[in-house]
């Protein structure tokens, strides 16, 4: 594992929320001119999914890359949940949707050696709280750790914030991603230009995924119905919020070391 890569994928505590808006295309709407480069100009379906988005909370925190929030205390001990146990607990406003909580983190237990158990004395848990937007810090931060979960969101948008809270940030901000897809800077809102940089950091030594449940969609974040990324391959379901991908499951096992876990039991 490179020092270089120290920033994309945390093996330890990150304190960062990671959250994206995707503004729909009219239909049919036409690819921008690409200069006649490599990338494909097809564009893929118009997403039908809410983003995560903590734009309209009030929260304590700094804007970091746009969709990046920091909270004041910068020096936070940073580490992964131990033993892949995550304790949780959930406010009494969502009481009704704890059955689309359970579903979301199904979709990760399913896959992986992690687990998600109510919380009782832990002294590090996640705290699922409502809100208007849905965001969660990236890795464990310690004490009582909030992640939003507003109305808007989906399981599959949950999913990707437990994923954050796990210690991964998105796939698109990898050091590599200028390989893969390629940014339409003129087509991004003003002052969202930093949801886009790309941070050098461990991979995982995992190959680089346009259909990872982390990954920005087509026109996240776009300002005139034009796409904000485009695949330079495939990317037919990029920004999709339905499923972990196969590299997702990948790099959460490996973060995780599920399988010396499951040789240790």
């Amino acid at each position: 594992m490179s020092r270089r890569d120290s920033a994309w994928l945390l093996l330890f505590f990150c304190v960062s929320t990671a959250v994206g808006v995707p503004i729909q295309p009219p239909q049919g709407a036409a690819a921008p001119d690409t200069g006649g480069g490599s990338v494909s100009v097809k564009l893929g379906p118009p997403q039908r999914v809410s983003s995560e988005t903590l734009e309209e909370l009030q929260e304590d925190l700094i804007v970091q890359e746009g969709d990046i929030l920091m909270p004041e205390d910068r020096n936070a001990v940073e580490s992964l949940w131990q033993d892949a146990m995550v304790p949780y607990s959930i406010s009494y406003e969502l009481a009704d949707r704890e059955s689309n909580i359970d579903a979301a983190f199904t979709m990760i237990s399913n896959f992986t050696c992690i687990r998600f158990k109510k919380h009782t004395t832990e002294l590090n848990y996640l705290n699922i709280k409502d809100g208007r937007g849905c965001a969660s810090y990236v890795g464990c931060r310690g004490g009582a750790q909030a992640l939003y979960y507003g109305r808007s969101c989906s399981e599959g948008n949950l999913c990707h914030e437990l994923v954050h809270a796990l210690g991964l940030h998105h796939e698109h901000t990898r050091w590599d991603r200028d390989q893969y897809v390629s940014v339409q800077w003129q087509s991004i809102m003003p002052g969202r230009q930093n949801n886009f940089k790309v941070k050098h950091g461990d991979t995982l030594n995992l190959p680089y995924d346009v259909n990872s449940i982390m990954h920005y969609g087509w026109y996240f974040f776009s300002q005139d119905g034009g796409p904000t990324l485009l695949p330079k391959t495939g990317g037919e379901h990029m920004g999709q919020r339905a499923h972990l991908s196969q590299l997702d499951i990948q790099k959460l096992n490996s973060l995780y070391h599920c399988d010396e876990r499951k040789k240790s039991q």
